[in-house]
């Protein structure tokens, strides 16, 4: 089942000879609980995409439905709620209140929404995101690595249709952003979250179970992941006759 629609999407700016389409006339849809990686390089679009599924940016033209809303009709308020509730957005800069504890970034877009947080799942997710020992520290009192594991946990706590990571890897080391992908991958495959990565690193891309290349504004691949197959274990004996023949 489809959660998100996209259809003959446009967003360009400027005008006259000055006219630059980022997005041009793009189609395409994601189920619930896929694991989609847009990649292209710098300037290709696939940013500006992100923002307009997460109802930061407005579309020239086209629709994008949104768990059956078209989004693209919403006014500023509906859209407000929209990237509340149904949205979890991860930036590359992590984007937390500074003045916040990890415990309150958290749970920022339920506080927001004036719902009673659920502390179960809240455990639940620290535990998971490696923060049980940090629910009271301040942001600026974290490594890079474990502030972005706090936009995750924000990003996943009102369990939102869609999760859109932009770039969540770029401001961590490798091994640091390895395991972001991880935790990504993990929240995907544990809570069926929708997952909707964009990256310019084929290596971080095909980590996800479908891959969309976008170029100059367009889909010019959209291709799912083969399926690994789990290791085959062979027995004693049979490495052994294996080894006499």
């Amino acid at each position: 089942m489809a959660i998100l629609e996209v259809k003959n999407l446009v967003k360009t700016y400027g005008k006259g000879d000055n006219l630059v389409k980022a997005v041009d006339n793009v189609s395409f849809e994601v189920n619930e609980g896929e694991f989609v990686a847009i990649i292209g390089a710098s300037g290709s679009g696939k940013s500006t995409l992100l923002h307009l599924i997460g109802g930061v940016d407005r579309a020239t033209s086209g629709e994008i439905v949104v768990d059956g809303e078209k989004i693209t009709k919403l006014h500023a308020e509906k859209l407000a709620v929209y990237r509340r509730e149904k949205i979890g957005i991860i930036y590359q800069f992590y984007n937390l209140i500074p003045v916040l504890t990890v415990a309150e970034n958290i749970t920022l877009p339920v506080d927001l929404a004036k719902k009673k947080p659920d502390e179960k799942y809240f455990n639940e997710l620290v535990e998971n995101l490696g923060l049980a020992d940090r629910v009271k520290y301040l942001p600026n009192q974290l490594s890079g690595g474990q502030q972005q594991r706090v936009a995750i946990g924000r990003a996943l706590f009102n369990r939102p249709k869609i999760v859109l990571a932009d770039e969540p890897t770029g401001n961590l080391d490798k091994k640091t952003g390895d395991e972001i992908v991880r935790l990504l991958k993990e929240a995907n495959r544990k809570y069926h979250q929708t997952i909707i990565l964009v990256t310019h690193d084929m290596a971080i891309a095909e980590k996800a179970d479908r891959i969309i290349t976008f170029e100059d504004g367009k889909i010019i691949n959209d291709q799912k992941q083969p399926q690994s197959k789990p290791k085959q274990t062979h027995n004693k004996e049979t490495h052994e006759g294996s080894d006499e023949s």
